[in-house]
């Protein structure tokens, strides 16, 4: 098996469903591809009753794919049980993120997918970001790239992009933060990533509304004629494609949903929904606007499942394949 770099698929929370879904990807890919290296504990994986080789470097990776997983083996500093997440193994969980990162920047890996990992045992060992997110964000700040920096979260379903203005923010704060910087910054992002990562060569971008019937000309809210429309005119006259803003309970059936190639969402609940609703186990987070690809499953750690061989592997297959997908989009500029 030949092709381009492999990418590098960090563990993330060994005490959580991560090793077993690892495990589960290798099958259903050793075959086709696309080829990953695996960073992170090669005796926790090797548990998981496929085989397992340690690799020196990513490099190795494409000879040992057909018939083994390949990790780039850091041991963990304490035994895990499934289930129990323990705070002393947060550091070599960090470090197995900012490994797979940095062989990204490197060259050595063709991008990144990250398995879930546990915020709270993170946090107790001194982790000072909310997520994977702003951390790949802060280990690429001095990396140069030619756009619009991220991040920007982007969930995958199916046919479906939507793309979050802000994330995880309470409901009651979400009118505020939805400013015309924000959301001109986020469709930037968003257009860019569709022409450099996705091949799209004249993206478009739907936007969703924030209130109901989308205000109903100032009737039910005055977002949309204060803040969404004057954004949209500045997108437009950057020769963006941007729709005004939809009425959300009208932008995700099948019909909308070929009318754009990715939706704006203002708040995480209005993304969400649908792209549970259309596809819960194969939806792939993503991450944009950043010098290196990432991607990852849509689901946490599943800790009440973890080890007992029923966690599915469908969302972090899907984002093996939308990162090797990406990685060729960018490989062919």
């Amino acid at each position: 098996m030949t092709g381009p770099a492999p990418l590098a698929l960090s563990m993330g929370e060994p005490a959580g469903v991560g090793p077993e879904i690892i495990a589960r990807a290798w099958s259903a890919l050793k075959a086709e591809g696309p080829v990953f290296v695996v960073v992170g504990d090669a005796a926790l994986l090797r548990a998981q009753g496929q085989p397992v080789q340690t690799v020196l470097a990513a490099s190795d990776a494409d000879a040992v794919f057909g018939r083994a997983i390949p990790v780039l083996d850091t041991h963990l500093r304490t035994p895990v049980k499934a289930g129990h997440p323990d705070a002393a193994n947060a550091g070599t969980v960090a470090d197995w993120i900012e490994q797979a990162v940095n062989l990204a920047m490197s060259g050595e890996a063709s991008g990144v997918v990250t398995a879930p990992i546990a915020k709270a045992p993170l946090y107790a060992a001194g982790f000072r970001f909310p997520g994977h997110t702003e951390f790949i964000a802060e280990l690429t700040a001095d990396v140069p790239f030619a756009g619009t920096r991220g991040p920007v979260m982007m969930l995958t379903a199916k046919d479906l992009r939507a793309c979050l203005v802000t994330i995880h923010s309470p409901l009651a704060e979400v009118p505020e933060l939805v400013t015309v910087e924000r959301v001109c910054r986020t469709a930037r992002v968003v257009h860019e990533a569709l022409k450099r990562d996705f091949g799209i060569a004249r993206p478009r971008l739907a936007l969703a509304a924030l209130n109901p019937h989308a205000g109903e000309g100032g009737a039910i809210g005055l977002e949309e004629i204060a803040v969404l429309q004057p954004a949209v005119e500045t997108l437009r006259a950057e020769g963006i494609l941007i729709t005004d803003p939809r009425p959300a309970d009208t932008l995700f059936h099948d019909e909308a949903r070929a009318t754009y190639d990715a939706v704006l969402c203002l708040y995480h609940d209005q993304a969400l929904i649908p792209v549970k609703t259309l596809d819960f186990w194969g939806g792939v987070n993503t991450t944009l606007g950043l010098p290196v690809i990432r991607t990852s499953p849509d689901h946490g750690t599943g800790f009440d499942i973890a080890g007992k061989g029923v966690a599915r592997a469908d969302s972090l297959i899907a984002a093996i394949r939308l990162a090797g997908q990406m990685a060729a989009a960018r490989a062919a500029l």
